[in-house]
């Protein structure tokens, strides 16, 4: 779980994740929080066996500190790796629903905490941000060529093995594009993708991290995915 400046959210979402999921553990990637919130996830973390902290030196990326933590879960051998917000938008009864969809499913490779399928749904998020999000998937989803409906989600569980295959040393994503080359990444590979609904609630503690340089960001790289994909067609 990547972080910078949450600590308001840490431990109601902890206590959540912990409550919903017992058997879970939990990487907190904290960027040097100005806010004390890799201090706070250490000092937890030395009564709470389940919980890690890596601290890194500065804000590097939200692509970046999702892979410092696939890396690390991959060297320690865990089954499955899931990637959740830090900032309550994610719910942890969502994170039960998807484990039990990963776990019950063993050929599939990638579960999604879906927005945009039936059941999913947003809760007092922005008109703007939600057709961003929107858009951003559709042009991503056509683009790309991919059955996926909600492209840029953030909430995932991933099967390790697939992680293992997909030469995580290549990515190059930076901000929540990561989440789209993850995808085709793991479409590419011959991954079974499996999306299941959740509800996302605007975080109510602290502030977003999203800026027009990060969808432009987006745009560019999809683009450019997109148009790679219809050269090789041709």
């Amino acid at each position: 779980m990547p972080t910078y400046n949450e600590v308001e959210n840490l431990k109601p979402t902890l206590s959540g994740i912990f409550a919903n999921a017992p058997q879970a553990e939990v990487l907190v990637v904290d960027d040097n929080s100005p806010d004390g919130t890799g201090r706070l996830a250490q000092f937890m973390a030395q009564g709470e066996p389940r919980l890690h902290v890596m601290h890194r030196e500065g804000k590097n990326g939200l692509g970046p500190a999702y892979l410092a933590g696939f890396q690390w879960a991959l060297e320690r051998g865990y089954d499955m790796i899931c990637e959740m917000d830090m900032d309550g938008s994610h719910r942890p009864e969502d994170f039960r629903r998807m484990l039990d969809v990963a776990v019950m499913n063993p050929d599939v490779d990638l579960v999604i905490g879906s927005r945009r399928v039936p059941g999913g749904a947003t809760v007092n998020w922005p008109w703007v941000r939600d057709a961003i999000s929107r858009g951003g998937s559709w042009y991503a989803r056509t683009m790309l060529g991919l059955p996926v409906h909600d492209m840029t989600a953030g909430f995932r569980i991933y099967r390790a093995s697939m992680l293992a295959r997909l030469g995580l040393e290549r990515v190059q994503a930076n901000g929540y594009v990561f989440q789209v080359d993850m995808t085709r990444r793991v479409a590419a590979a011959g991954g079974v993708i499996r999306e299941v609904p959740i509800v996302f609630v605007e975080r109510v503690r602290g502030n977003s991290k999203m800026s027009s340089r990060i969808v432009a960001e987006a745009m560019l790289m999809v683009t450019k995915w997109g148009l790679e994909r219809l050269s090789h067609r041709n």
